[in-house]
């Protein structure tokens, strides 16, 4: 019997690696079909023009996930040393990420900070830009804490689960906007179209495919109530906080404080 229970028991502990995989894998998939109705389908046609910068910004995040799920696969596969290894990989795209980011929204925000843009176009992209910068303050210490609790698997490995869950809102957001974007005002002359491509949408438009993305940390939840009992704390506190962080976006990114600090953002552009 106590040879059944162990043998019970170090069956799911070689279950979790592979869980972990396919939820790597499936962060992976959302990503992919996320981007293919405004990103690769449109560049693909010849029909999306835009700077260098937002290329790289692209595949920066892309290669994040995508990295994601190799070191995954590395852990599935019992290849403790070489995702380690390949771990010092990761610390570069991650610190990548922050400035690409931050580059790419304080670009947006000197563009629809020009002379002449409307100022209904301003405030919208001062606003939106908290978007992306409470993204990155969530992924900094969530990152940080995992390299910490690098020698803690049950920990380490939930952390950045739990990062690149909080990244999902962006590709499943194209998907809303392709299919539920309202029609454009019928009154008014029809902006140029350069300035109407730097119009963003209200942070309110981002809290529900957010949600959308968290339907993942519930199902790793559920996994840890089978397999172990109980949800690991990483997810309630930190999941807590990234569901806190998600349904405030809105309100923070409508308060005066922000969009003075958006604009301080958007002179690093030069």
């Amino acid at each position: 019997m106590a040879e059944a229970t162990m043998g019970g028991v170090r069956a799911k502990a070689a279950a979790r690696p592979q869980f972990y995989f396919w939820m790597a894998c499936a962060c992976l998939a959302i990503a992919v079909v996320g981007f293919l109705p405004t990103y690769f389908v449109p560049m693909a046609q010849g029909r999306y023009a835009a700077p260098p910068i937002v290329h790289l910004h692209g595949m920066i995040l892309f290669s994040w996930v995508a990295f994601f799920v190799f070191q995954s696969w590395l852990a599935a596969r019992g290849k403790v040393a070489d995702h380690r290894t390949w771990g010092l990989v990761g610390v570069s795209i991650l610190t990548a990420m922050v400035f690409i980011v931050v580059g790419v929204v304080s670009m947006r925000i000197r563009q629809a900070s020009a002379p002449g843009v409307p100022a209904a176009i301003t405030d919208g992209v001062l606003g939106f830009a908290w978007v992306s910068i409470s993204a990155i303050a969530l992924v900094i210490p969530a990152f940080i804490l995992a390299m910490v609790y690098v020698k803690r698997p049950e920990v380490h490995k939930r952390l950045l689960l739990l990062l690149t869950v909080s990244l999902l809102g962006a590709p499943i957001a194209r998907w809303f906007l392709t299919f539920s974007a309202p029609p454009p005002a019928p009154s008014g002359p029809p902006l140029p179209a350069d300035i109407a491509a730097m119009a963003a949408p209200p942070a309110m438009v981002a809290v529900a495919p957010a949600l959308v993305g968290d339907i993942l940390l519930l199902i790793a939840m559920g996994y840890d109530w089978r397999t172990r009992g109980r949800p690991h704390p990483v997810y309630l506190i930190g999941g807590a906080i990234l569901v806190l962080q998600q349904l405030t976006q809105p309100q923070v990114a409508d308060t005066a404080a922000w969009k003075a600090a958006a604009i301080w953002i958007g002179k690093m552009a030069g």
